[in-house]
């Protein structure tokens, strides 16, 4: 049972040191990205340049203008799915460039 307590106690330092030092911004982006490559697929992430996350909204740069207007029309989904799968509403709008 120490065990447990231990490892829950390192991980309220961990959380609050993320929090003290701000840096859940940055956690954040890097699993949205990896949420975006993993969600989107293969395909998709063959054509995206850039992915960054700035006020609720998440910027993603694709090499494809085709895909682009594509994806544009299920924007609303993508949002959804990106949320669940961070566990909480996080992103709130998607621009894609």
């Amino acid at each position: 049972m120490a065990r447990n307590s231990e490892e829950q106690n390192v991980g309220n330092v961990l959380k609050d040191f993320i929090e003290k030092n701000k840096l859940d911004k940055g956690l954040d982006i890097v699993q949205l990205q990896e949420v975006w490559n993993t969600q989107m697929g293969p395909a998709i992430r063959k054509y995206t340049t850039q992915i960054q996350f700035k006020n609720e909204t998440l910027y993603v740069s694709l090499s494809s203008s085709v895909l682009r207007e594509e994806l544009s029309y299920g924007k609303t989904r993508i949002i959804q799915m990106l949320n669940e799968e961070m566990g909480r509403e996080i992103v709130k709008k998607l621009v894609l460039r």
